[in-house]
Parts: structure tokens; C-alpha cells; sequence
């Protein structure tokens, strides 16, 4: 067995960010994920070496001409087969290709048609560009982030792009399999980075309306308003995490911090926090990172280090949980959630574009003899 989703084909259109990353959680979890690039490969956005592109791991590539009418023959082919298709296009890229779900579940009824874009596929903006800043920054997501009388701190993009994008768009498409497992039709998937980066902010609607939470940013209980749930400085110029809300938790911390909970602030009284603020920040400063650490040991006072993507990896839990892979010289997470009947298999080293592309179309059904003669017309390229 090589995951839950082992024997689900998914026929991918390259894009970059959250699609990617949402067939890598696919192809992670034992899909057989077929990635489609363009004939011409545009220059790469980010730099890198195909092989160190964590997100194209488990994957097969092939270029193929879209804009020729054997290349979409060639499409429309793997579309049958496939039990899932994902693309990230502007809304309408995929109609004037002759590839919009119209036709794609014409071919394939039971076919789950994965569209992933920033504002979605209908709306005032759903022509409009935008990358994950702008996104986050309207669903309001991006005002959550950052310090009290400070610019918001875009979170790289984890809300937009991955957590509300791609993230997104696999549940959806899971969900679109098992319905078409039960009725045997297909549907659109319509996933976009605005509502998903919105849906992730419900703990705060439900705050908000109880009068417990302020749209004033920095001045609330998660947000680095209260001091026992910040990021502070040690003597080493490294960080830690805080995060002691509960009583029982905070006292922990008290106790670790050596402060007498007595010449403090009630630690609900937001008046008081400022103070308190101050001089968490006097004591944490007093010693280095590794004494914090030490004296916290076994203590549920919920300090932890702020470790860099370096030290994440090395961290002792992370090494007894086995969270991170080395796949060809690159240290990446791997694979998530774990499951006790149908374990993934280790990832693969990401293939360049075409290379293994032959085995792959004939495992989707396309004879040697066909794949041969589109590469030699330059309809196609696979090795």
C-alpha cells in the first residue's frame, strides 16, 4: 500500500503556489498525480533547480503543446482517464483552451474539476491579478497580523496560498471524490485564496461578536497583546514562544521566570499588561535561549524556541517523530497526516519536466507508439 489514496489518478496544469502544493498533499497521500507544463517552459518565477521543488515531489511531468489541436486531443485523453483535474488559471484561460469543465465532464462525468485562484471564478476582481498579500489583506486576515501601532506583518504566504489556497483546494477535492464515488457525477471545485484565507479567521468573527476581541491589532489575547503570549528576546539574541493563557499554565511560567505572582497584574487585567509587558521582557532578556529551555524542562509553562527552518529538522521531536526527510540532499517536511493502515511512501526526488514521462502516459493508457510520435511532431516532450 502506498497511501489512502492510492489508485486515484489526478491530472494537473502547472501553475505555481497553491496548486502545486495541494496535488503535492495529493501525490503525498498515494494519488498518482500527472503534471502538465507548457511545450515552453516560461522562465521560473523562483530560481531553483527542478530537483530541490519540494512541491512537484511524487509527481510525473510532461510538456505539451495546449495551443495545438493534437495537444489537447492528447488532454482530453488523460481527462477520461483521470479521476480529478486541478489548474490555477485566470477564470476563462481554461475555456479558450477548448478545456473548460463544460467539456472536461462532458468527456468524464464523475470527473472533480479543481480550479484554484486568488479571487474566484466570479466577483468584481475575479479578472483581476494579485498574489497572496492582496488576498490576505482582503479577507482581513492580514490585519489580524502584528504589533500594536505597527504596519501588519504579512505572514509570507502561508494564510493565502497554502493554508487557505492549497490546503483548501485538496479538501475540496477529496470531497469531490467521495460524492462522485457515491453518485458517479462529477463538479467544479471552485477554491480561492480570499475565502479561504477568511474561513481561517472564524475564531475571531465568533470573538468579535462576544465583545472579545478588538479590531484595534496587537490588543487582544492572541495577537501579541497579552505578555504571556508573545515572542521575547533572550540574552543570546535568540527568541522564544510563549503561550501560557490557561491559569494553571501561567503559574507554570511564573514559577520558571522566578516572578511572584503577587507584585504582578491580575493576568486578565488588560490594563495591567503593559507593565507586565515590560518586565517579561527585563527577565527573558536576563539569559540566553538554552538557560530558558533548561529551566523549563519537563514544565508545562509552554515556552518553547523560536527555531529558524535550519533547526527545525534537528529539533529532538521532530527527529523521534520522523517529521522531516532528506530526499537527494534536501531536508523538506514529509508527508502529513499520519495513518495507521495506509502509510505514504517516502517522497521521491521531484522529476525535471519530461524525464520518466513516457512510463507515465503509458501507465495513463497511451501506447509507446503514440507518445513517440508527438514528441517527434514536438507536440509533446517526455523521456
Amino acid at each position: 500500500m502506498s497511501g489512502p489514496l492510492e489508485g486515484v489518478r489526478i491530472l494537473e496544469f502547472a501553475g505555481i503556489g497553491p496548486s502545486p502544493f495541494a496535488t503535492m498533499l495529493l501525490a503525498d497521500l498515494g494519488a498518482t498525480v500527472l503534471r502538465l507544463e507548457r511545450i515552453t517552459a516560461p522562465p521560473a518565477v523562483f530560481a531553483q533547480d527542478p530537483h530541490h521543488d519540494v512541491m512537484q515531489r511524487g509527481k510525473d511531468v510532461v510538456r505539451v503543446d495546449l495551443k495545438s489541436a493534437e495537444g489537447i486531443e492528447l488532454t482530453l485523453q488523460l481527462v477520461r482517464r483521470a479521476d480529478a483535474l486541478v489548474e490555477g488559471f485566470r477564470p476563462g484561460v481554461m475555456e479558450r483552451l477548448g478545456l473548460g469543465p463544460e467539456l472536461c465532464l462532458d468527456v468524464n462525468p464523475r470527473l472533480v474539476y479543481g480550479r484554484m485562484t486568488g479571487w474566484g471564478q466570479d466577483g468584481p476582481l475575479s479578472q483581476r491579478a494579485g498574489h497572496d498579500i492582496n488576498y490576505v489583506g482582503l479577507s482581513g486576515s492580514l490585519g489580524l497580523t502584528g504589533r500594536s501601532g505597527e504596519r501588519p506583518v504579512p505572514p509570507v504566504n502561508l494564510v493565502g496560498d497554502f493554508g487557505g489556497g492549497g490546503m483548501l483546494l485538496a479538501v475540496g477535492i477529496l470531497a469531490g471524490l467521495r460524492a462522485s464515488s457515491v453518485s458517479g457525477r462529477g463538479q467544479v471545485v471552485d477554491a480561492a485564496m480570499v475565502d479561504g484565507s477568511s474561513l481561517l479567521t472564524s475564531l475571531f468573527y465568533g470573538l468579535r461578536a462576544d465583545g472579545l476581541w478588538s479590531d484595534e491589532r496587537g490588543s487582544n489575547l492572541l495577537d501579541t497583546g497579552a505578555p504571556f503570549y508573545d515572542v521575547y528576546e533572550c540574552a543570546d539574541s535568540e527568541m522564544i514562544a510563549v503561550g501560557a493563557l490557561e491559569p494553571q499554565f501561567y503559574a507554570e511560567l511564573l514559577d520558571v521566570m522566578g516572578l511572584d505572582h503577587a507584585e504582578l497584574p491580575e493576568q486578565m487585567d488588560r490594563k495591567g499588561w503593559p507593565d507586565m509587558k515590560r518586565r517579561f521582557e527585563e527577565v527573558f532578556r536576563s539569559r540566553s535561549r538554552s538557560e530558558w529551555l533548561s529551566r523549563s524542562e519537563g514544565r508545562d509553562a509552554c515556552l518553547t524556541p523560536v527555531l529558524s527552518l535550519a533547526e527545525t529538522a534537528l529539533h529532538e521531536h521532530a527527529v523521534a517523530r520522523s517529521s522531516f526527510v532528506d530526499v537527494s540532499g534536501v531536508t523538506q517536511p514529509a508527508p502529513a497526516p499520519r495513518f495507521s493502515l495506509t502509510p505514504a511512501a517516502t517522497p521521491d526526488i521531484p522529476r525535471r519536466p519530461g524525464e520518466g514521462g513516457r512510463e507515465a502516459l503509458h501507465d495513463w493508457g497511451i501506447g509507446f507508439d503514440t507518445v513517440d510520435e508527438l514528441v517527434a511532431r514536438h507536440v509533446m516532450v517526455a523521456s
